[in-house]
């Protein structure tokens, strides 16, 4: 029920709104709305950007999450558990004291702003490696670049996919991957 941009929330979708997106997807005439950015506390004291979606591009976000996950969670290595359906914390944990005995240490790190800092030309190039479908490829292009709002003031986004976007984890898994393909010692959260 947050609003993004527009006033649109889940309450006022219908099934003649969804057929007006999907035609305008048909179409390629669906275009996205900038995210309402807003900034939320952290631990430590500091804010992080959390961007929130009008709810029509949640929609369309879910959808395309659902497609893409179908096709990218097969291929996922075992070793990762972050932002992925059944796994969490507690099964890299399981992972960890069933199948990492005699490991002496392990070094935690954490990739400061990664949804922040995507390179969407990087991402965009991971997709159509295997993504053959050009609509397809657009669509994802156009929401990347849609801009965000904050203080009603319009932002480009050079990078980055939003904190708060239905599909941002989804695109995070997608753009680190590769980092599994180089080493199987390591558990990603």
């Amino acid at each position: 029920m947050t609003p993004g941009v527009t006033d649109e929330t889940v309450d006022a979708m219908s099934l003649e709104k969804i057929d007006r997106i999907i035609d305008a997807m048909r179409r390629e005439t669906y275009r996205w709305s900038p995210v309402r950015r807003t900034h939320i506390p952290k631990k430590n004291g500091k804010k992080r950007p959390l961007g929130l979606p009008t709810w029509s591009d949640k929609l369309v976000q879910e959808a395309l999450r659902l497609l893409l996950d179908a096709y990218y969670e097969p291929r996922f290595s075992d070793h990762s558990h972050g932002f992925r359906q059944g796994r969490g914390c507690h099964t890299a944990l399981r992972e960890v004291t069933q199948k990492w005995r005699g490991v002496k240490w392990f070094i935690e790190g954490d990739i400061k702003g990664c949804f922040d800092n995507i390179d969407h030309d990087v991402l965009l190039a991971t997709l159509s490696e295997n993504l053959q479908d050009n609509r397809l490829m657009r669509l994802v292009s156009s929401m990347l670049k849609a801009g965000y709002m904050e203080n009603w003031r319009y932002g480009d986004t050079l990078s980055g996919t939003p904190q708060g976007g239905v599909i941002s984890p989804l695109f995070s898994n997608i753009y680190l991957d590769s980092l599994t393909s180089t080493s199987t010692d390591w558990i990603g959260l």
